[in-house]
């Protein structure tokens, strides 16, 4: 009985949300397609000038014998927009976690340098703070940038060689980093 009460009180709770058709935005970050990571992202208008954002990205690909680069993420963020939702600048306040299998990839700019020769697996979560921008291209079309930096925990188990080598070590590490970086092309349903 208890918690059929509950089950109510949360359906007349979203009996009260209304969804127009110009409060959802479907959304692909084109960073990450470049890098054949699977991911989409939906955005919905919670206030005049808030909203939820909704991302997840899935990489399954094992390049070679010896790369991979496989990973899946979900990150939540919470948006202030400056003029009007869906519209120009806005901040926000996001979450992430997710899981990963590197080994042997050569990251750009240095970042992640040990990972030649060795294998990671485990998993990370974080929080962090955004900015971005988003330029309306039409009725129903828009492009937007956005950066975030944050903090990030990892807690993973480092092995011998990229493919079946021994198991090394496990480790915690938790650093300050970029915890965001999209260029999202944007579909609105209207």
């Amino acid at each position: 009985m208890e918690s059929m009460k509950k089950s109510l009180c949360i359906i007349f709770l979203f009996i009260g949300i209304s969804l127009s058709a110009q409060d959802i935005a479907i959304k692909t970050n084109l960073l990450y397609d470049i890098s054949t990571t699977i991911n989409l992202g939906a955005e919905f208008r919670l206030a005049p000038k808030w909203t939820l954002d909704l991302s997840a990205n899935y990489n399954p690909f094992t390049f070679s014998d010896s790369k991979k680069w496989k990973h899946w993420m979900a990150q939540p963020e919470v948006r202030y927009w400056l003029c009007e939702s869906f519209n120009g600048h806005f901040f926000g306040l996001h979450l992430l976690g997710g899981q990963f299998n590197v080994g042997n990839v050569d990251f750009p700019l240095g970042i992640y340098p040990s990972t030649k020769g060795y294998r990671y697996e485990g998993y990370y979560y974080g929080a962090g703070l955004a900015y971005g921008y988003q330029w309306l291209l039409g009725k129903r079309w828009s492009i937007e940038a956005g950066i975030g930096v944050g903090y990030v925990q990892n807690h993973y188990d480092k092995y011998d060689c990229p493919k079946c080598g021994e198991w090394k070590e496990k480790n915690d590490k938790g650093y300050f980093s970029v915890t965001k970086a999209a260029v999202s092309l944007i579909y609105t349903i209207k």
